[in-house]
């Protein structure tokens, strides 16, 4: 185990692979980064001075293009679910810095994200989308708010695709979705019921769990990742495995050995916003 580096709280404005982006500190050693691209964090290393994000080596950072990993924020659109362009436009957005704090035990950041000409050409609808980053400890803390400025409902689609770096997939188990219906995207989208007491990874997986409220748990030989949700009803988890790792041509041959997302989603029921209405979505983790 790394010894965490100590020092004093921050918010800081960096250069990340030429985007702007806010770095947090906490005076323990939690660090993390938020790009203003996107709203994504790119980065969560709790007090152990371990990373727990992937990011594919491979990734894009320019504009317009998706970055490969971490933390993307999925709106209004999951996937190809609906007419967007696939997940939405909030990923490949510059999104604005509102507010950032830290004190001696945390440090959090907020993003605000408004309809604009761009948006509304391909989404006719008035809107503020709120993301907040906030870590202490072992513990991050993230959370979509979405309002409705407009005069009339509309309804969206949404996920942190959360991108978490383990040493060996196939050496992971998910824990807290025994007897969950599940979509399987690898079989044309059959409703399906977890059975299994852990979900272990060896093989293509793309599933959307509907209805998920329990903790989860991902368990490595190592170490453990405690997930939890709130707002957001569903759970999406998928790992490209070897075949289609190999056509991705952002992520390394062998990158789905690194990685397994676990998304916190709002897919199976699309939200329906009435006007001046605010809905929000988090996700926590803890690394243990």
């Amino acid at each position: 185990m790394k010894t965490p580096k100590t020092g004093l709280a921050s918010a800081e404005t960096i250069n990340f692979n030429g985007l702007p982006a806010i770095r947090l500190s906490t005076t323990d050693g939690a660090l993390a980064v938020i790009t203003l691209y996107g709203a994504q964090l790119v980065s969560w290393i709790p007090v152990d001075g371990r990373e727990r994000l992937y990011l594919s080596e491979l990734s894009r950072f320019g504009q317009g293009q998706a970055i490969r990993g971490g933390i993307p924020v999925i709106f209004p659109q999951f996937s190809t679910t609906g007419p967007l362009p696939r997940h939405g436009f909030a990923r490949t957005m510059d999104w604005t810095l509102i507010s950032a704090r830290h004190e001696q035990a945390y440090a959090s950041a907020t993003l605000r994200l408004s309809d604009s000409d761009a948006t509304r050409a391909i989404w006719p609808h008035a809107f503020v989308a709120e993301l907040t980053v906030m870590i202490e400890h072992n513990r991050l803390d993230i959370e979509l708010e979405v309002e409705n400025t407009g005069a009339e409902a509309f309804a969206f689609t949404a996920a942190l695709h959360s991108y978490f770096s383990v040493a060996k997939a196939n050496m992971c188990s998910l824990q807290g979705l025994d007897g969950v219906c599940y979509l399987d995207k690898t079989d044309g989208g059959t409703l399906k019921r977890e059975d299994g007491e852990a979900l272990i990874f060896d093989r293509e997986l793309d599933r959307v769990y509907l209805d998920a409220s329990q903790p989860l748990l991902l368990w490595e030989p190592a170490r453990h990742l405690s997930i939890e949700a709130e707002g957001f009803p569903d759970v999406v988890v998928w790992n490209p495995w070897l075949e289609k790792c190999a056509l991705m041509d952002d992520m390394p041959p062998a990158g789905y050995r690194q990685m397994i997302c676990v998304e916190a989603a709002a897919v199976g029921r699309p939200v329906e916003l009435p006007a001046g209405e605010r809905w929000f979505g988090r996700q926590t983790a803890i690394s243990l």
